[in-house]
């Protein structure tokens, strides 16, 4: 029986051309605290499996009959840096029964261990939220249309998954988060919505950067909403693009400080400034995962590409590890422990698991 802990955490820490990273506290559930096991235990001292450079933080579990488990979980170092791109190779299984008095090692290929698609358990969005203020507009369009290609590019998925979306929006000195394309997975909708900006698209030059910031998490924690509503764990990163400071007024700074401080923890925050007029200390607070500043328009593209690649090893960094078990109906609840190697980096952890109506065979 499947049983879904809605529970995740999305740290994101952002190493950029010229950056202030400022995420030492980054964005994580309380159940995914940077170090933490998450739903899992530390391994048994029996497998001496040494110190860990490396935590699987387990997010969700559950066993398919006839036999199949499945563990959903998080790999980062121990300051919280994202893991990516292992494989079911750099993974071992242990399996510890009633009569085993320690963990006897389970083979991967005999147990078709894999690294499944988690498409049905996450998803991931991303709001992408610009300021299209006069001074945006007048000046530097084409260097932010070029850097923001780059960004979805980097950022999605090259063959559509619904479980990676983005959806843009834009900003100027109205009392309105301006939608310019609606959360899609299709990369060519996104481009084509950026391509179509135009300096005409404003009808208000200044700049409701503090309203922007409320609206945009508003919609982000909607998001998250309906991912719990329909038994998926969610995450949401907005990034916020300015190359000024609040000029419209109609909200204050602590209005949206508190706004970004007291969200949905599901959340991260990016924000990016462009210039000399930007409040480099308001916009820390704001990207309170991390903030980076373009000191010209020339350095647009390669900040946002770095942003795209921090954003694309996070998300790529969770895994649904699959394998089929020898164990069967009647052995009851058993310990399983899972070792990760990359390189000369080693982690791992434990959790338990009951085989009621377990028999052979494995989907």
């Amino acid at each position: 029986m499947k049983t879904y802990i809605k529970l995740l955490g999305l740290q994101c820490a952002l190493i950029l051309f010229v950056s202030c990273g400022n995420a030492d506290d980054d964005v994580n559930f309380d159940i995914n605290q940077a170090g933490s096991l998450g739903l899992g235990n530390p391994v048994d001292d029996c497998l001496d499996l040494g110190e860990s450079d490396l935590v699987l933080s387990i997010q969700d579990q559950f066993t398919t009959l006839p036999g199949k488990v499945s563990i959903f979980f998080k790999v980062s170092d121990q300051i919280g840096n994202p893991v990516p791109g292992l494989t079911a190779e750099q993974f071992t299984i242990y399996e510890q029964g009633r009569n085993d008095e320690c963990f006897n090692t389970i083979s991967a290929s005999e147990s078709y261990a894999r690294i499944s698609p988690n498409s049905q358990i996450f998803n991931n969005s991303t709001l992408l939220v610009l300021d299209l203020s006069n001074s945006v507009l007048s000046s530097s369009l084409d260097e932010l249309k070029s850097a923001t290609t780059s960004f979805i590019n980097n950022v999605m998925p090259t063959i559509e998954e619904d479980s990676f979306k983005m959806a843009i929006y834009w900003f100027d000195g109205e009392d309105e988060l301006h939608l310019l394309n609606p959360l899609t997975a299709s990369r060519d909708e996104l481009i084509a919505a950026i391509a179509g900006i135009t300096t005409t698209i404003s009808n208000d030059p200044s700049t409701d950067l503090y309203g922007a910031v409320i609206k945009s998490t508003n919609i982000a924690s909607e998001l998250l909403n309906e991912s719990t509503n329909n038994s998926i764990i969610g995450a949401t990163s907005v990034v916020v693009f300015t190359d000024g400071t609040d000029q419209a007024s109609r909200y204050s700074e602590e209005e949206a400080l508190k706004k970004v401080d007291e969200s949905n923890s599901n959340i991260s925050f990016f924000a990016i400034g462009l210039g000399s007029e930007i409040d480099t200390e308001i916009l820390m607070k704001i990207g309170k995962t991390s903030s980076v500043f373009a000191g010209n328009k020339e350095e647009l593209e390669t900040t946002f590409n770095d942003i795209s690649l921090r954003v694309t090893e996070q998300s790529n960094s969770f895994y649904l590890f699959e394998y089929c078990t020898p164990k069967r109906d009647g052995s009851g609840e058993n310990n399983l422990a899972i070792q990760v190697s990359n390189g000369s980096l080693q982690g791992a952890v434990q959790t338990k698991f009951d085989t009621s109506g377990f028999t052979g065979g494995c989907e």
